[in-house]
């Protein structure tokens, strides 16, 4: 039985000598071949790197910002190609104002607007909110009355709905 393994040509030897037995040999795969992929159609292109740029901010239009901080920036002005490398991190506008104000464009200061006054109206509502949770409840002497008078609010108001 193990010469007929020996002999046929789907068995393969995958150890050397005192290394431990696999059955299967294992391949790791990298994700390195689309980066050398890209970095070679760029070097196509011959791009040169554009050096002091310290943070690159895309804006979405849902109010995200996609923002890189030390990027890595190649450019082919011929060819208008950019190129950014470097780790990306979605944030909110709201996380990013006092830095990049002078970035907004006049249709980004439109939405800046309209997220300040929800932000606004959400302060306001907390506040109304809160002053009523600041303010001791009148105390009730019994319950019976106080279950009775109810019945009696709840009855007008179904009576003015009609």
């Amino acid at each position: 039985m193990q010469d007929d393994k020996l002999i046929s040509p789907t068995f393969v030897y995958t150890r050397a000598l005192g290394t431990p037995r696999r059955k299967v040999k294992k391949v790791t795969k990298t994700n390195s071949g689309d980066d050398r992929k890209l970095q070679a159609a760029l070097q196509s292109l011959k791009v040169q790197p554009i050096p002091g740029i310290e943070e690159v901010n895309m804006f979405r239009d849902d109010g995200k910002v996609i923002h890189l901080s030390h990027p890595r920036i190649q450019a082919a002005a011929n060819a208008n190609t950019f190129a950014i490398h470097g780790r990306a991190v979605e944030k909110d506008l709201t996380e990013l104002v006092p830095g990049i104000l002078n970035q907004l464009g006049p249709d980004s200061l439109a939405s800046l607007r309209k997220l300040a006054e929800a932000y606004q109206s959400a302060q306001g509502g907390a506040a109304a909110e809160g002053e009523d949770d600041d303010e001791i409840p009148d105390l009730v002497e019994g319950f019976e009355k106080a279950d009775i008078q109810e019945e009696k609010a709840e009855a007008k108001e179904e009576e003015k709905a009609q």
